[in-house]
């Protein structure tokens, strides 16, 4: 019997989001949008997705007088991305 994938991680910018926050402790928003190659308007609407439910933690703030969001991953988002990845393993060894 199959756990059903996490839907708010399916979405291929999302999951992709979740990819490289594991590994970092905290990344750019510039960052980000550039390794994901995806429009700035869409990652936020993205990055907003995944922090309402709990995935990530957004910090805005200013370097000298440039606004800077800095995102990272929270405990929950850790569980729900190393969930998907378990459940998805099931699908592939089936």
């Amino acid at each position: 019997m199959f756990n059903d994938l996490d839907p708010l991680l399916h979405s291929q910018l999302r999951l992709a989001v979740m990819s490289l926050l594991i590994s970092v402790e905290s990344a750019e928003f510039t960052f980000l949008k550039e390794k994901t190659n995806s429009t700035a308007g869409n990652l936020s609407v993205q990055l907003d997705k995944l922090s309402e439910a709990g995935y990530i933690r957004v910090e805005k703030s200013f370097r000298g007088k440039k606004p800077l969001t800095t995102c990272s991953i929270t405990k929950k988002g850790i569980k729900a991305f190393e969930d998907y990845v378990n459940n998805l393993k099931q699908y592939i060894n089936k």
